[in-house]
């Protein structure tokens, strides 16, 4: 077998037109031959083909319907059919549904063949090379991920340690340390460990499967006040939770979700504000949940609305301390369920987040 040669596949239930295609074009092409689509078909699973072409009319299955049938099971090979007749609602229909790349009327124009044979090639060779290509970069971006993951991890040890050593400093009180360069590591240190979990959050959430669990929101937004009020104890934090229906959902990704939009409330609080405030609802009904996250403090500017969701993107309105990748995270996880995410803000007066997420119980039962 010839790789460098077209190879196609010709159906026909007519043995003198077979043999008068075989003749016309087996000096050009690599030809085989069926008389049946069955027997097409026990040829396919022997024979990695470029092209087939049907006759329309055969007395079993038409060609449209044999397309139909290898659509799925062979969907690189490019289809042909040969027609004696008109029958326009079952091309187009063919064609629309893409069982079919052209069609040609018997008896056929051997240059007009010749030439849709070839255009039909380049399109199968075009397409396979863009699959190649596409799982060339899937491969390369699978392996950066797993790299990036990697990494993290064990950047996360040595910095560990380096804040385990701070915090020995500090009770054996071995460390004079006049100007304060011993809390500006720790500063620092904390603010590269947030951007490496931030990273391996992205990562989290792009691999691991979507797993739906019963979820209790008054105990989930609970956990999540825990975790962040120590980083601002004057943050009045509310919640109001109606939540009269069960809900299931990935409890991993609605805590991403949640975390990253908590984290932002507190961190991006005014300092001159004399009740800063974090309110927190949640509203569970049969088919969604709604969760509203709002908050008094520095606001987003406007123009900037439209651009927060994206990766690294940092707002030059404030001088907070950031990744810029925890609403694109947020993004992404809403994505991951079937999620949306709006948001409201005034520069100066506060912002709110409202997110829908689907309830799976339903669809679950």
């Amino acid at each position: 077998m010839k790789e460098n040669r077209i190879r196609i596949l010709y159906i026909d239930d007519e043995i003198h037109n077979l043999n008068a295609f075989k003749a016309s074009f087996r000096r050009s092409y690599e030809i085989y031959t069926a008389n049946s689509a069955q027997e097409g078909k026990q040829l396919l699973k022997e024979i990695m083909v470029h092209i087939i072409i049907a006759d329309q009319k055969m007395p079993v299955s038409t060609g449209v319907e044999f397309f139909n049938e290898i659509k799925d099971t062979l969907p690189d090979p490019m289809r042909i059919l040969l027609t004696g007749y008109t029958d326009v609602e079952d091309i187009i229909d063919a064609i629309n549904k893409g069982h079919i790349f052209s069609y040609i009327k018997k008896p056929w124009d051997e240059h007009e063949l010749h030439k849709t044979i070839n255009n039909a090639y380049e399109i199968y060779h075009t397409r396979r090379q863009l699959k190649e290509k596409i799982a060339e970069l899937e491969k390369t971006n699978d392996e950066l991920n797993r790299f990036i993951y990697s990494t993290s991890h064990d950047l996360r040890s040595p910095l560990m340690s380096v804040l385990g050593i701070i915090n020995l400093s500090r009770l054996d009180n071995s460390v004079t340390d006049p100007n304060g360069y011993i809390d500006m590591v720790e500063s620092c240190v904390l603010k590269l460990d947030g951007f490496i979990q931030k990273i391996i959050e992205y990562y989290r959430n792009s691999r691991l499967e979507v797993e739906y669990e019963k979820i209790d929101f008054n105990n989930l937004l609970n956990d999540c006040i825990t975790a962040f009020q120590p980083q601002n104890t004057a943050i009045r934090f509310h919640t109001q939770v109606d939540q009269v229906a069960e809900f299931r959902g990935d409890t991993f990704r609605i805590s991403v979700i949640l975390n990253n939009l908590i984290s932002n409330a507190v961190k991006y609080q005014k300092p001159e504000e004399p009740e800063p405030m974090v309110n927190l609802s949640a509203k569970v009904e049969p088919h969604k949940a709604t969760i509203c996250i709002r908050d008094n403090g520095i606001g987003i500017l406007s123009e900037h609305l439209n651009n927060i969701f994206k990766m690294f993107f940092r707002s030059k309105n404030n001088n907070k301390p950031g990744s810029g990748i925890g609403l694109y995270i947020v993004k992404e996880a809403l994505s991951k369920i079937g999620g949306t995410i709006n948001v409201e803000s005034k520069y100066g007066e506060g912002t709110q987040f409202e997110i829908t997420i689907p309830n799976r119980n339903e669809f679950d039962t």
